[in-house]
């Protein structure tokens, strides 16, 4: 991660160890989590970070939607 690791770790960190339920999504995060050893603190992890955030926004997804 070289100059940027400690501030993903800070980051990793803060999720992890916030309060109520944490979301992460996308792959980076979750290898930082994991790297750091973090990915227990986070409530829900998923490797989807742009349809994870759609879907928090409210957003239908493509393919939820063709379930239905």
């Amino acid at each position: 991660m070289g100059p940027f690791g400690e501030g993903t770790r800070a980051v990793a960190e803060a999720v992890a160890e916030a309060p109520g339920t944490t979301v992460a999504g996308g792959g980076d995060l979750l290898a930082a989590l994991g790297h750091f050893g973090l990915k227990d603190g986070v409530d829900h992890l998923s490797t989807g970070g742009g349809a994870s955030l759609e879907m928090v926004e409210g957003k239908t997804l493509p393919g939820v939607e063709a379930l239905s």
